[in-house]
């Protein structure tokens, strides 16, 4: 069997979240995107914890609530700023690793990602001794990831035992397997949600090859065991990601990495130019090509619906007229999946505008222009002309 998971989430305690976080809130979203496992995230917090287990009892490993299933995760950050993604088996693992980074934490009680005094390969032995999964959270990101502030696995890792890489949302399996030190490893593609709404929740998602939806069938899928794997990742086309291009972080202007070191890394407007993960990959790539081993899935590139909805009718893919646009096609079809890939497109026009049918078969003939984000803005679509603008707008309105 097949299921589609995004294993990166967080929770509503940590930074920078929406309040509507919470776990029915989740399992509803989760069956409209057409995901049936979210990552938990932020599982060492006592109150999200507390809700976790209020709403759903675990049963091999997997907690369900209202046809959604939980697995244990989260995300914690080392000495040094980089983050790492964590994958329990159970409450009592969740114990074992809290007891042990306990002394090196002042936060678990407070924040949902926290922060751990203690170097990554201390994490990744303590992760293992309690039968926990783990490896580098976006990996590429010019912040608190592992090639923003290493080289390479063994500098952060020294010689513990990493179990895969998250991409993030500015690199693809195209990116990384330009990396040789990664072909063995397996790569995972996840939202990194901070909220429960179309346009960020399973954003990117995993599809996973399983006899059955329990724990020990998700680990052998991670570690490639007994026929289970990762048949596909599914993510956004790197371009999209809001760190691709090397860019100022105030302004969002773009520089090449030449242009950037002759300014000593200070835009003109006085803002800090970060790297862009293109920039960061070509400085690590040991290859010109991507390399992918036989065991690396093909990857999907998939945008928000509600951001091609967004660009059709020219509304913030926030807007009540985008989101009811968007709930009208869930329940006619049931997922953002199904919009977005399999449904026939003679039939989403029977229920979509014009303009937005236009706009997915678009993207599903590759012909959306994305204009490639950097510095923390996300890339910005562009939909191919077609007849009179003031006509298509007309049509646009007159569905609204």
């Amino acid at each position: 069997m097949h299921i589609d998971a995004d294993l990166h989430i967080h929770s509503r305690f940590s930074g920078g979240t929406s309040p509507k976080m919470t776990v029915q809130r989740l399992a509803t979203e989760a069956r409209r995107k057409g995901i049936q496992l979210l990552g938990t995230g932020d599982c060492l917090h006592p109150v999200w914890r507390q809700e976790l287990s209020r709403e759903g009892d675990m049963e091999d490993g997997v907690i369900t609530v209202d046809e959604t299933s939980f697995v244990l995760t989260t995300e914690v950050e080392d000495t040094t700023r980089v983050h790492h993604l964590l994958l329990f088996p159970a409450w009592q693992a969740v114990d074992s690793f809290t007891e042990q980074v306990a002394p090196a934490a002042d936060t678990l009680d407070t924040a949902g990602r926290p922060h751990l005094a203690i170097n990554g390969a201390a994490i990744a032995d303590m992760a293992h001794d309690a039968g926990a999964l783990i490896g580098p959270a976006h990996a590429f990101t010019p912040w608190t990831a592992m090639y923003a502030y290493h080289d390479s696995l063994r500098d952060c890792y020294d010689d513990a035992r990493v179990d895969f890489l998250e991409l993030g949302l500015s690199a693809d399996s195209g990116y990384a397997d330009t990396i040789s030190e990664l072909h063995e490893l397996t790569f995972l593609s996840n939202s990194d949600s901070h909220s429960p709404y179309p346009i960020r929740l399973a954003r990117e998602f995993n599809r996973l090859q399983v006899e059955a939806l329990t724990w020990d069938e998700i680990r052998s899928a991670l570690e490639r065991r007994g026929g289970r794997r990762i048949v596909l990742n599914v993510g956004f086309p790197p371009s999209e990601g809001k760190y691709n291009r090397t860019a100022c972080t105030s302004c969002y202007r773009q520089y090449d990495v030449d242009a950037a070191r002759r300014h000593s890394w200070r835009c003109a407007c006085g803002g800090r130019i970060k790297k862009g993960v293109r920039d960061r990959i070509a400085e690590l790539a040991t290859q010109d090509t991507p390399a992918h081993p036989e065991h690396r899935p093909p990857y999907l590139h998939l945008l928000p619906l509600a951001e091609i909805i967004g660009a059709a009718l020219r509304f913030s893919p926030r807007s009540q007229t985008v989101q009811r646009r968007w709930r009208y096609l869930m329940e006619h079809f049931g997922s953002e999946i199904m919009v977005l890939i399999d449904a026939d497109i003679d039939d989403i026009g029977q229920v979509a505008s014009p303009a937005v049918t236009d706009a997915i078969q678009a993207f599903r003939s590759g012909a959306i222009t994305i204009h490639p984000g950097g510095g923390g803005r996300y890339g910005e679509l562009e939909l191919p002309a077609s007849g009179d603008d003031r006509e298509q707008q007309r049509r646009l309105m007159e569905w609204n």
